[in-house]
C-alpha cells in the first residue's frame, strides 16, 4: 500500500524507503536506514547524533531532519482544532503531502514581470506579490485532485471551429494521456513539495553556444510582455505530451505554437523566444510556472522541418520576411540528475528587424491536425495576432483599423530601438585584482600560510606553464590532475622541478586494505610531499593505468574519485583548513565537473572553492555543467574569469606572506650554500633550521598587533617558534628569556665539539625538564644560536629511525666537498623514547662507519629533550652530558621574569590571562599560587554547563596523559558548534562560545603532521588543580564515566584515532621511572587514583565501561584481570583473563597475565592455609598452581613466535610457582621429613613411581603432572640462565605498550636466579636416593642438586660469583662445587649441561684464585670441551660455544705451531654462536639486545689470559657513575693499570670490516662501535672481548 495513504505510525521500512527516496536522500544512506529498521515511529524520533553515527554527512542530515520536521509539523497542523486529533495516528501522509500543494485553478498568472530580475514566489495561494529580490523559488501548492479537460491547440476568439472539430475519440485518447502526464507530475511535485527551486538564466538571445545548458527543475523568470522591443519577451510551452506524438502531428503542433507566437511578435516588432519543455502553470497545473522539465527529442529534423509550414501559413508577400525573422530551433540540453535519458528545451528566437518587417503586417492561417480526416488542415480565415501582456491574442475586428494605423509608429520605434542597441555600451571592467585578493586573503594584507590548497586542473599548455609560479610557493596538499601528459610536458613536470612529490592514481586512495586513517595517511605520504593524483591515467606510465574517454572514465574511475575526495574531506582535512582551487587551462570535460560536484557536496557549498579561468569560453562551459550543483551566480562570485594568467600569477605572489628568498645552510669553509625547497622536502623527517631562517617573511606586512599576538601566544603556553626568535633578533618584540640552563647546554656542546674526550661519530646530549619549565624553549634556543655554525634540525620522531638516519646523513653531506671536515649536525629529538634514540644513534654510527673516514669532530650530536618529574636525579646519574631544567628559578632568572612581565603589561589591550603560563612559571608553579589561582577562576562557574564538562574532560586527559589533547573539531562538535552553514563565514567562533574560565585556561595548538587544531589546558598542574576542585561536585571516576558516554566525542571523525589513543592511555598506561615518571605504577595513574581516593569498585566499574566503549579491547580485559587479582577477587580475575585470551589467544603477555591470576590465587590460598586445611582444599591449591604453570608454559611457547619482543616472563612465573608448590607439598603430612630434616618422601614421590596410599585416589589427576614438576622447573631455570648470559643490563628492560608489560619486574634477575636455584635445589638434596640406590642417574641428580644449592647450576649463577664482594667466600663455594663432580670427568661422562658448568667453574675460579689446587690444566679443559665440536649434529646451548671461544683462542705458549683443527673448532663455534644469537635477539630494539662482554684477553697464557670484566672495574677509580661514564666514553683504555693487565691484539681493517690472523685463516671480529673502525685498509690493534655474539674489539687504534 502507498505510504501516502497510511498513517505515519503504520509506516514500515519500505514506506520509509519510498519517502526517503522522494526527498532526495542518497541511496547509500537509504539502505543504511533500512538496515537499521527505521519505521514510521522511529523516523519520528531520529536525531542528528544517530544519523552521524551511521556515517551520514551534514548536508544529507540537514535535508532529512528538515523534511521530517515539516512532515510532523503538517501532521500536527492538519489534525484540526480538536486537540485529541493532534495525536491521531490515522492521519494519512497523503493528506499532509497534498495539503501543501493545493492551488486555486482560478488564479491568473502574474503579468508584466521583469525576466531579468531574480525573484522568490511565496508558496501561499493567497499571495500574489512577488519578491523580486529573492534568489530562489518555492514550489507552488497543487490541487489534490486534477480535473482533466479537453486539450485545445488554440484558444482564438475568432476561431471556434477547432473545438467543434475535436472528436470524442481524440478526447478519450488525450484524457488517458493526460492522466499519465498528471501521474508523472504528481511524482515530480512530490519530490519537490517544499524544496526551494533555484532561478535559472535564459539562454542569451540568438546565442547558439553548445556549452549553455539548463538544469532540470530550476525555474526561468516568468513569461513577459513587450519590454523594449530588443529585449525578448518569453513564452513557455510544456510540450510534454506533444513531444511523444508521431512526426506529422508533432510538426503541426510545433508549427502552430511557433507561428502563432512569431506572428504576434513580428506584428508588435519585438524580439521574442518561445520555449518548449518549460512549464506554464496555466496549462500545467501543479508545476511551477517556468519550471524547466525538458522534452525528449527523437530527431531534431522534425522540429527544423516543421518550420516549413511558414510557406503555407503566411501570405506569399510575407513569407520571405517571416523566414528571416523566425530563426531555426535551438536545442538546449537539460542537465538531469540520476538519469541517463537526455532532454532538451527547444527554443525558437524571433527577430523582426526593421529592415525586414518595415510596413508589413503578418496574418497567418495556423495548421491543425484533424483526427477525422487524418491530415493537417489550416484556418480558413487569416488571423492577425499581437502580444497582449504575456499572451499572443488575435486582434479584434473592431480594433483592426487602429492596429494597422499604428504600424508606422511601431516601425519607427523599432528602428530607434535597434539604433540604440547598436551603440555598444562601454563594458565596465571588473576589479578582478581586488576580487582575487578578497578570495585568497579574506580581505587581509596577505594570504594565510596555514591553509592547505587542493588543486584541480586539466591540461596546461606551454605558455600557461610560464605563469604558474604562484603554485610553486603555495602549500599544496594534493593535485587532481586530468592531464595524462602532465608528467611529460605539463604542470607536474614543472612542479617536480621545485618540490618533492608522490604520484598516485585515484585507485590508490581507495584504502582497500582497510588501514586506519593514520596508517593510510602515512602510506600515501600525505603532509610529507604533495600528492599528485593522475585522475585519468598517465601516458608515460608503463603499468595498466592508461587514459580513457569520458564514458569509460565515468564507468571505471568516478567511484574512486568519490572515495578520494570523501577521504580527504572526511578524514584528513577539517573544513576551513583548506581551499580547493580549480584551474581551467584547457577545454572542460565532464570528469572535472564531477570533481567540482563531489567537492561541493562534501564541503557543503562554495565557501572554500575558487575557480580561475583565463578563457571565458572555457569557464562558461564549466559553469553551465557545474550549475547542476550550484547556481551560476554563486559560481561567478567565487570565480576569476578573463584575467590574464600572468596577471593572476603576479597578483597572488604579491599576496604571499613571504618573499622569494633562497634558504641557506652553513658549510665547512665558513660560507653558505643554497638549500632549494626540493632538496629540503626530500629530507621530510627533519625540520631543518636554516642559517637565514624566517628572513623571507615580509616584516612590513606584519602589524604591531599581529607581532604582539605572536609574542602573547608563546607566553600563553604555546611552544616557541622560530618566528619568536627572529622577531626578537629584529627588535620587533622583546627577547625570549634565556634560562641559565641554556648556558650549561652550550658548555656541554662545546666540550663535545672541542674537548679532549675520545671522538665518536655520534654524541648525545640530554635535557631533562619538568613540564612547563621551558626545557623545549632552551633546546630550540640552542639550535637558533648555533644555526650559523652547525647544521641544525629537529627530528620528527613519528618517522622510523632508519628514515631519519638516511635524511640526516644526506643533510650533513649536502653540497659539501671536503668529506673530512663536514660540519657536525645538531639534531633535536623531543619527547623521545630511549629505544628510538638508541636505534637512531646506532643507525647513524653504522652509516658513518660505512664512510670509512676518521673524523676530528662528531658527525652528529643528538640533543634529547624530554620531560621528567625528577630531572635532577637523572642529571646526577649522567652529569657529563645531561642538563636538568626545573621550575625553580635562580635570583637572576626571577629578575628577568619580573622585568619581562612589566614590559608585557605596557602593551596595549594587555590582559593577565594572555600570559598566564608565563606568570605561573615566574611563580615557579608554586602549589599555593596555583591553588589560589584556580579557586579564584572557578568562582561562580556553572557546574552543569557543557563548557564546564569540556573543562573537566580536557583536564582529566591533560593531567593523566602526557601530551594529550582534544581536537578543536571534537570540542566544537561537543558544544554543538559543528554544523556548517551555506554562508561564507562560519556563524560561530569557538572562543566566543566558551565561558570566561575556559577562555583563560584553554590554549589552541596545531599539530605539525596534520591540520587538526587541538585544545589543551595551559599546564598540567593547572589541570590537576581543576580536577581536584571540580571533583568536589563530581568524583574523577564519574568524570571518566561521563566522558565514556559522550558518543559525539567517540564518533567524531577528525582526530578520532588520537582521541582513542589518549583514552586508552588514560586507563591502561602505567607510570615508569625510566620514562621520567615519579614512580613505577602497577596501573595507570588514573586507575590508581580512583582506587586510592574512591575505591576499587569504582575503578573496576570505570574500566568495565571503558572496555565496552573502546571496542572490547583485549588489553582492557587484561587490566581488569590484574585489577581483580590485585584486590584478591580471583574468580572475577579468572573471568577477565579468559576474556582477554579469547581476543588474543596466542599473545604471550596475555597468557602470562592468565598465569599471574592463578599464581596470585595460589599464593593467596597458601598464605591463608591453616593446619586444619581439608584434603579437598589442598587439592584445589595444587590444581590452581598447576593451572598457573600450564599458562606460563603457553606464554613461553607463544613468546618464541613473537619476533618483535623478548618476553621471558613465562619462565620466571613457572619457576616461582613451581618452587612455591614444592614448599607447599613439603608441608603436607603425607610427606613427612626424615630425621635429618630432609624431604625424602617428597623426593621419592616426585622422582619415582612411588605414590602414598592416602593420596593415590584423591590425587588421581595430579600425579602425572606433579611428577614432571622437577624437570619443568629445571628447564625453566636453564632457559633463564642462558637468556641472562647474553645481555648487558642487570635489569629487564620495559616495553612500550603498557598493556603488554610483564606482571612483575625482576630488577636484579641474576640475584633472583641464584636465590630460586637454591630454593629449588634444597628440595632435591636428600640422601634418600644415595641410600636406596647407587644407580648412575640418581647419583648425577643428587650431585646436580647439591651443585645447584651452592650456585653452580647454571652459567648465570656461576658468573654471579664475580659480583660477590667477598672473593674468598666465592672461591670456597666454587671449590666445593668442583668437589661434587667426579675426580676424573673424562672417565665418568658428564651430561652436557654439567660439563658446561664444570668448565665454567674452573674458568671462574681461575679468575678469582689463579693458584687454586682444584684447577685442572688448561689442556685438560680443552680436551673436555672437544665434545661440543665433535658432535656437530647436536645443538648445544650457546654457552658451550662460548667456552670454545675462550679455550681455543690462540695461546702463545700452547699454540706455537699452526693447527688447522684447533682453528676449525674456533671458527665453527663462532658461526654457531652467531646463528644462535640471531635467533635469540629477534627483531627487538637495539637497547634491549646490547651484548655483554664477559671476559677480555689478558697477558699470560692458559687460564691466566682470561680476565673477567669485574677485574677491570676494580681498577677504575671513582663512583659508580664515574666508572660508567669512563666505559661509555672509552676513557678506561687510558688507565695504565688496565693496559698492564690486558693484551692488545694486532689485526687489520678491510672495507669497513675488522680481521685478525688465526693460526691458518683470518677471523672476523665485531667492533664494539662500528664507527671506531678506521676508513680504508689499515693495520690496527685493539683489546679483545668475549661475548655470546662472538669476539668484540674495544679501543681500535691505527698502527703508527
Amino acid at each position: 500500500m502507498d505510504y501516502k495513504t497510511l498513517p505515519l505510525a503504520e509506516w514500515n521500512e519500505s514506506h520509509v524507503r519510498c519517502w526517503l527516496e522522494s526527498i532526495g536522500i542518497k541511496k547509500e544512506y537509504v539502505e543504511k536506514l533500512c538496515e537499521e529498521e527505521v519505521t514510521g515511529p522511529v523516523l519520528k524520533e531520529l536525531d542528528e547524533p544517530f544519523l552521524k553515527s551511521m556515517g551520514m554527512k551534514g548536508g544529507q542530515i540537514h535535508i532529512l531532519t528538515r523534511k521530517r520536521n515539516e512532515l510532523l509539523e503538517h501532521l500536527h497542523k492538519n489534525a484540526g482544532v480538536d486537540s485529541a486529533q493532534s495525536h491521531n495516528p490515522s492521519i494519512k501522509a497523503s493528506e499532509v503531502l497534498d495539503s501543501d500543494v493545493r492551488t486555486n485553478d482560478d488564479k491568473k498568472r502574474v503579468k508584466n514581470r521583469n525576466s531579468a530580475t531574480p525573484m522568490k514566489v511565496n508558496a501561499s495561494t493567497e499571495e500574489t506579490d512577488i519578491d523580486l529580490k529573492a534568489t530562489s523559488i518555492t514550489q507552488p501548492k497543487r490541487a489534490t485532485h486534477f480535473q482533466v479537460t479537453s486539450y485545445q491547440y488554440g484558444s482564438s476568439e475568432t476561431d471556434n471551429s477547432s473545438v467543434v472539430e475535436e472528436t470524442s475519440k481524440e478526447n478519450t485518447e488525450k484524457t488517458s494521456t493526460l492522466c499519465r502526464r498528471e501521474s508523472r507530475k504528481n511524482h515530480s511535485l512530490h519530490e519537490n513539495t517544499v524544496e526551494s527551486l533555484t532561478l535559472s538564466k535564459f539562454r542569451p538571445f540568438k546565442n547558439e553556444d553548445i556549452n549553455f545548458k539548463y538544469v532540470e527543475n530550476r525555474v526561468l523568470a516568468p513569461e513577459t510582455g513587450v519590454i523594449d522591443l530588443i529585449s525578448p519577451c518569453h513564452e513557455f510551452k510544456s510540450f510534454t505530451i506533444a513531444a511523444k506524438l508521431d512526426r506529422q502531428r508533432l510538426q503541426a503542433k510545433f508549427a502552430y505554437e511557433v507561428i502563432r507566437y512569431a506572428s504576434a511578435c513580428m506584428n508588435i516588432r519585438t524580439n521574442g523566444t518561445i520555449h518548449f519543455g518549460v512549464m506554464d502553470s496555466v496549462e500545467d497545473k501543479g508545476w511551477k510556472h517556468g519550471q524547466i522539465a525538458g522534452i525528449p527529442v527523437r530527431d531534431r529534423d522534425i522540429y527544423v522541418d516543421a518550420l516549413d509550414y511558414i510557406e503555407k501559413c503566411f501570405e506569399s508577400s510575407e513569407r520571405e520576411a517571416a523566414r528571416n525573422c523566425i530563426h531555426p530551433p535551438i536545442f538546449t540540453e537539460v542537465i538531469q540528475k540520476d538519469t541517463q535519458e537526455q532532454h532538451f528545451v527547444v527554443e525558437v528566437d524571433i527577430e523582426p528587424s526593421s529592415s525586414t518587417v518595415k510596413g508589413k503586417i503578418f496574418q497567418v492561417r495556423l495548421p491543425k491536425f484533424n483526427e477525422q480526416s487524418n491530415k493537417v488542415i489550416f484556418d480558413k480565415i487569416p488571423v492577425l495576432y499581437q502580444r497582449v501582456g504575456t499572451k499572443s491574442e488575435p486582434v479584434k475586428n473592431e480594433e483592426l483599423v487602429t492596429f494597422i494605423q499604428g504600424l508606422q509608429e511601431r516601425d519607427v520605434r523599432r528602428e530607434k530601438a535597434e539604433s540604440s542597441s547598436d551603440e555598444d555600451p562601454l563594458e565596465i571592467s571588473q576589479n578582478l585584482g581586488r576580487k582575487l585578493s578578497v578570495l585568497f586573503t579574506d580581505g587581509k594584507n596577505y594570504m594565510n600560510d596555514a591553509l592547505w590548497y587542493i588543486i584541480v586542473t586539466n591540461s596546461c599548455g606551454k605558455e600557461d606553464l610560464k605563469s604558474v609560479n604562484f603554485l610553486m610557493r603555495m602549500n599544496i596538499f594534493c593535485v587532481f590532475d586530468f592531464d595524462e601528459e602532465s608528467n611529460v610536458s605539463g604542470l607536474y613536470a614543472k612542479y617536480k622541478e621545485h618540490h618533492a612529490t608522490r604520484s598516485h592514481f585515484l585507485q590508490n586512495y581507495a584504502n582497500e586494505s582497510k588501514m586506519s586513517t593514520t596508517e593510510f595517511q602515512k602510506h600515501l605520504g600525505l603532509f610529507e610531499h604533495t600528492s599528485w593524483i593522475f585522475c585519468n591515467g598517465r601516458s608515460d606510465f608503463r603499468g595498466d593505468e592508461k587514459p580513457c574517454d569520458e564514458d569509460t572514465w565515468i564507468r571505471t574511475k568516478k567511484k574512486y574519485l568519490k572515495k578520494a575526495i570523501s577521504f580527504i574531506c572526511d578524514e584528513i582535512l577539517p573544513k576551513g583548513s583548506f581551499v580547493v582551487l580549480f584551474l581551467l587551462f584547457s577545454p572542460v570535460e565532464k570528469p572535472i565537473v564531477d570533481t567540482f560536484q563531489e567537492f561541493y557536496t562534501e564541503m557543503n557549498g562554495m565557501d572554500d572553492i575558487i575557480c580561475i579561468a583565463e578563457s571565458k569560453e572555457k569557464y562558461e562551459k564549466w559553469a553551465n555543467l557545474a550549475q547542476a550543483s550550484c547556481s551560476i551566480e554563486t559560481l561567478e562570485q567565487r570565480s576569476i574569469v578573463g584575467m590574464k594568467l600572468s596577471h593572476i600569477d603576479a597578483t597572488i605572489q604579491n599576496m604571499l606572506p613571504s618573499a622569494i628568498c633562497h634558504k641557506h645552510l652553513p658549510v665547512s669553509t665558513k660560507g653558505l650554500c643554497v638549500l632549494p625547497t626540493l632538496e629540503e622536502e626530500k629530507m621530510f623527517s627533519l625540520e631543518i633550521l636554516c642559517a637565514d631562517q624566517c628572513d623571507d617573511i615580509k616584516l612590513d606586512l606584519l602589524s604591531s598587533k599581529e607581532i604582539q599576538e605572536i609574542e602573547r601566544t608563546f607566553y600563553q603556553g604555546r611552544k616557541v617558534s622560530w618566528k619568536n626568535f627572529w622577531l626578537a633578533d629584529k627588535g620587533s618584540c622583546g627577547e625570549v628569556i634565556e634560562r641559565e640552563a641554556c648556558e650549561e647546554v652550550h658548555k656541554i656542546l662545546n666540550d663535545i665539539l672541542h674537548g679532549n674526550r675520545i671522538r665518536y661519530s655520534v654524541a648525545k646530549l640530554k635535557i631533562f625538564h619538568q613540564p612547563g619549565s621551558g626545557g623545549s624553549t632552551i633546546a630550540r634556543q640552542v639550535l637558533w644560536k648555533r644555526r650559523k655554525d652547525l647544521r641544525c634540525a629537529v627530528v620528527k620522531s613519528s618517522y622510523p629511525a632508519a628514515t631519519v638516519c638516511q635524511h640526516a646523513v644526506n643533510f650533513r653531506e649536502y653540497d659539501e666537498n671536503d668529506m673530512k671536515n663536514y660540519l657536525p649536525v645538531l639534531l633535536l629529538v623531543e619527547d623521545y623514547d630511549e629505544d628510538y634514540l638508541d636505534e637512531l644513534k646506532n643507525d647513524l654510527m653504522d652509516a658513518m662507519a660505512a664512510r670509512r673516514n676518521h673524523f676530528s669532530k662528531p658527525c652528529f650530536i643528538l640533543m634529547g629533550c624530554k620531560r621528567s618529574n625528577v630531572p635532577e636525579k637523572l642529571c646526577k646519574a649522567s652529569p657529563l652530558d645531561t642538563v636538568a631544567v626545573t621550575h625553580k628559578l635562580t635570583d637572576q632568572e626571577k629578575q628577568l621574569f619580573k622585568n619581562k612581565i612589566e614590559k608585557l603589561k605596557k602593551q596595549k589591550d594587555f590582559k593577565p590571562e594572555f600570559i598566564l603560563t608565563f606568570v605561573l612559571m615566574s611563580e615557579e608553579f608554586n602549589e599555593t599560587y596555583v591553588r589560589q589561582f584556580v579557586e579564584h577562576l572557578l568562582q561562580g562557574i556553572d557546574l552543569s554547563s557543557p563548557v564546564t564538562n569540556l573543562m573537566r574532560y580536557v583536564a582529566l586527559l591533560n593531567f593523566y596523559v602526557h601530551n594529550s589533547y582534544i581536537s578543536l573539531s571534537h570540542c566544537e562538535a561537543f558544544l554543538g558548534l559543528g554544523a556548517y552553514t551555506e554562508k561564507r563565514v562560519r556563524e560561530y567562533d569557538f572562543k566566543n562560545n566558551l565561558n570566561e574560565q575556559a577562555r583563560v585556561i584553554f590554549i589552541e595548538l596545531r599539530e605539525n603532521t596534520t591540520c587538526i587544531s587541538s585544545v589543551h589546558i595551559i599546564h598540567y598542574l593547572v589541570a590537576k588543580e581543576i580536577l581536584h576542585q571540580l571533583s568536589g561536585s563530581q568524583p574523577q571516576s564519574q568524570i571518566a564515566m561521563n566522558l565514556l558516554q559522550e558518543k559525539v566525542l567517540f564518533h567524531h571523525r577528525f582526530g578520532r584515532e588520537e582521541f582513542i589513543k589518549f583514552m586508552r592511555d588514560l586507563f591502561i598506561r602505567r607510570d615508569k621511572k625510566s620514562r621520567g615518571d615519579n614512580t613505577d605504577s602497577l596501573f595507570s595513574p588514573f586507575i590508581e587514583h580512583v582506587c586510592k581516593v574512591e575505591n576499587c569498585e569504582k575503578a573496576i566499574e570505570v574500566l568495565k565501561t571503558a572496555y565496552e566503549s573502546l571496542g572490547k579491547d583485549a588489553f582492557f580485559a587484561q587490566q581488569l584481570a590484574r585489577l581483580h587479582y590485585t584486590h584478591e577477587r580471583f574468580e572475577d580475575a579468572e573471568y577477565w583473563a579468559g576474556i582477554a585470551k579469547s581476543h588474543l589467544p596466542n599473545y604471550s603477555f596475555i597468557l602470562d597475565t592468565e598465569g599471574q591470576v592463578y599464581r596470585k590465587w595460589f599464593s593467596f590460598t597458601v598464605d591463608k592455609k591453616t593446619d586444619e586445611a581439608t584434603p579437598g582444599e589442598v587439592i584445589q591449591m595444587i590444581e590452581i598452581a598447576l593451572k598457573a604453570m600450564k599458562c606460563f608454559k603457553a606464554a613461553q611457547q607463544a613468546a618464541k613466535s613473537e619476533i618483535d619482543s623478548m618476553n621471558n616472563a613465562g619462565y620466571f612465573g613457572e619457576v616461582e610457582v613451581g618452587c612455591r608448590l614444592l614448599k607447599l607439598l613439603s608441608t603436607l603430612e603425607v610427606f613427612p621429613r626424615n630425621t635429618q630434616g630432609e624431604h625424602s618422601d617428597l623426593v621419592r614421590y616426585l622422582l619415582t613411581d612411588y605414590i602414598p596410599e592416602e593420596i593415590k585416589k584423591p590425587w588421581g589427576k595430579l600425579h602425572s603432572r606433579l611428577k614432571g614438576l622437577r624437570q619443568n622447573i629445571y628447564n625453566a631455570l636453564e632457559w633463564i640462565s642462558e637468556d641472562l648470559s647474553y645481555f648487558q643490563t642487570d635489569k629487564n628492560q620495559n616495553i612500550e605498550n603498557e598493556a603488554e608489560e610483564k606482571e612483575e619486574e625482576m630488577y636484579n634477575p641474576r640475584k633472583w636466579l641464584k636465590r630460586q636455584s637454591e630454593v629449588y635445589a634444597k628440595f632435591f638434596t636428600s640422601k634418600y636416593l644415595m641410600g636406596e640406590s647407587h644407580a648412575e642417574p640418581e647419583n648425577q641428580l643428587v650431585r646436580r642438586m647439591n651443585i645447584y644449592k651452592y650456585g653452580g647450576g647454571s652459567v648465570t649463577t656461576i658468573l654471579s660469583f664475580f659480583s660477590d664482594s667477598k672473593e674468598k667466600r666465592s672461591v670456597e663455594k666454587l671449590e666445593k662445587i668442583i668437589n661434587f663432580y667426579p675426580e676424573d670427568p673424562q672417565k665418568e661422562r658428564l651430561e652436557d649441561i654439567d660439563l658446561i658448568n664444570y668448565i665454567l667453574c674452573h674458568i671462574t675460579l681461575s679468575c678469582l684464585s689463579p693458584g687454586s689446587s682444584k684447577l685442572l690444566p688448561f689442556q685438560t679443559l680443552r680436551g673436555l670441551s672437544n665434545r661440543f665440536f665433535k658432535q656437530r649434529r647436536t645443538t648445544f646451548p650457546a654457552s658451550a660455544y662460548f667456552l670454545l671461544t675462550l679455550l681455543y683462542w690462540p695461546d702463545d705458549a700452547l699454540d706455537k705451531e699452526p693447527n688447522p683443527d684447533k682453528e676449525d673448532i674456533l671458527i665453527s663455534a663462532l658461526q654457531t654462536m652467531k646463528r644462535l644469537h640471531d635467533i635469540k635477539v629477534k627483531n627487538v630494539a637495539p637497547r634491549k639486545k646490547r651484548i655483554y662482554t664477559h671476559f677480555f684477553l689478558g697477558k699470560g697464557s692458559g687460564l691466566r689470559k682470561i680476565v673477567h670484566k669485574t677485574r677491570i672495574d676494580k681498577l677504575i677509580d671513582g663512583s659508580l657513575n664515574d666508572r660508567r661514564m669512563k666505559w661509555q666514553h672509552g676513557d678506561v683504555w687510558n688507565i695504565g693499570k688496565i693496559c698492564e693487565v690486558l693484551r692488545r691484539v694486532s689485526g687489520w681493517t678491510e672495507n669497513g670490516s675488522l680481521f685478525v690472523r688465526g693460526q691458518v685463516r683470518q677471523i672476523h671480529i665485531l667492533p664494539l662501535h662500528y664507527d671506531s673502525v678506521p676508513q680504508g685498509n689499515e693495520n690496527v690493534t685493539f683489546y679483545l672481548g668475549f661475548s655470546f655474539n662472538g669476539f668484540v674489539a674495544h679501543d681500535i687504534q691505527v698502527n703508527k
